[in-house]
C-alpha cells in the first residue's frame, strides 16, 4: 500500500515527447521547420559565394604590392566610406557620392521614362496596326543597329554641352530595347483572344486595353527591365558630355588623375543602383503579372 502511495504522489513525467508520440500532421512539420529555414537561407548563401570569391582573388592578387596599376579592396572600400561621408581623404571626390549619384538617377529614370513614354504606345500600334508598321518599321530597323556612342557627337551638337545630351543617349539606351518587346509582345496575341472579345461586344480601340495589353504585359515588362539596365549602361557616355556631376563624370575625371580606386567606386556604385532598379521593376511585375504562371 505505501508503494501504491507513493506511486500516487510522484511527480509526472513533464520530460519532451519523443517524435513517435506526436500526432501525424506535427511529426510531418516537426522535422521540416529547420529545412524551411535553411531553403530560405540557400539563395543568399549561393548569392555570395561568386563575390566572395572575387574578393578574395582580387585580395590575393594586389595586396601588398605597392606599384600595382590596380588597388587592393581595402584601399577601394576607403576610397567609396571617403566619397560617400568625407574625413579620410579630403580631396575633391570627399563627400560628393550622394551629389553624383542622385545627377545620375535624375538622367537615367528621366531618359527612361521618356523613351517608355514614347516606345510603349508606338510599339503598340507598329504591333497591331499594319499601315503604322509599314510606314515606321522600316526607319526604325535601320536606326536600330547604329551604337548609342555614335550619337555621342550629333548629340552634343544638337543639344549642346551638358545634361541635354546625356538625358538624350539615356532616352535611345532605353528607347529600342521597350520598343522591340512590346511589339513582340502584341505580335505574339493569339488571334483566338480577339475573336472571343468580338463575341463578347469587345470590338474597335477597346480591344488594345481589354486584350492586347494584358496579353503583352509580360513582353513589355521585359522590354522595361532590358531599357533600364541600358539606361544604366548608356550613362557612363551620357555623362562623357562636358557634365560637372554624375557617376559617370565621376569616372571620367578619375581616370584622367589615374585615380584606379575611384573609377571603381563608380562602377561598384552603378552596379549596384543598377540591380536595385531591376529588383524593383521585377517586383512591380511580379505583383502585376501574378496571374501569368512565367511570372508568379
Amino acid at each position: 500500500m505505501s508503494a501504491a502511495i507513493e506511486g500516487a504522489m510522484r511527480p509526472a513525467d513533464i520530460s519532451a515527447p519523443s517524435p513517435d508520440s506526436l500526432p501525424a500532421q506535427t511529426k510531418a512539420a516537426w522535422p521540416a521547420a529547420p529545412f524551411r529555414v535553411l531553403d530560405r537561407l540557400r539563395g543568399p548563401a549561393l548569392a555570395l559565394v561568386v563575390p566572395l570569391a572575387i574578393l578574395a582573388f582580387w585580395h590575393f592578387a594586389t595586396a601588398g604590392r605597392p606599384y600595382s596599376l590596380v588597388p587592393p579592396p581595402a584601399e577601394v572600400w576607403l576610397a567609396l566610406r571617403d566619397m560617400a561621408f568625407g574625413g579620410i581623404n579630403d580631396d575633391a571626390f570627399s563627400a560628393t557620392l550622394w551629389t553624383h549619384l542622385w545627377a545620375s538617377l535624375s538622367r537615367v529614370y528621366g531618359g527612361f521614362a521618356l523613351a517608355a513614354a514614347a516606345a510603349l504606345p508606338l510599339g503598340l500600334m507598329i504591333g497591331r496596326v499594319p499601315v503604322v508598321r509599314a510606314l515606321l518599321d522600316p526607319v526604325l530597323q535601320i536606326l536600330r543597329p547604329i551604337p548609342v556612342t555614335a550619337w555621342l557627337p550629333l548629340a552634343m551638337i544638337l543639344f549642346g554641352l551638358g545634361a541635354g545630351s546625356a538625358f538624350f543617349l539615356v532616352f535611345l539606351g532605353a528607347f529600342y530595347p521597350i520598343l522591340i518587346n512590346t511589339v513582340f509582345g502584341v505580335r505574339s496575341v493569339e488571334p483566338r483572344l480577339f475573336e472571343a472579345a468580338a463575341m463578347l461586344g469587345c470590338t474597335g480601340p477597346a480591344q488594345f486595353v481589354r486584350v492586347v495589353l494584358p496579353a503583352a504585359l509580360p513582353s513589355i515588362f521585359t522590354g522595361l527591365r532590358l531599357g533600364l539596365g541600358f539606361a544604366w549602361v548608356v550613362i557612363v557616355v551620357g555623362e562623357m558630355t562636358g557634365v560637372q556631376t554624375g557617376l559617370g563624370a565621376v569616372i571620367m575625371e578619375a581616370r584622367q588623375l589615374s585615380r584606379t580606386e575611384i573609377v571603381i567606386c563608380g562602377m561598384g556604385v552603378i552596379g549596384v543602383a543598377g540591380f536595385v532598379s531591376d529588383w524593383v521593376v521585377m517586383r512591380i511585375g511580379r505583383r502585376l503579372l501574378s496571374w501569368s504562371p512565367s511570372h508568379g
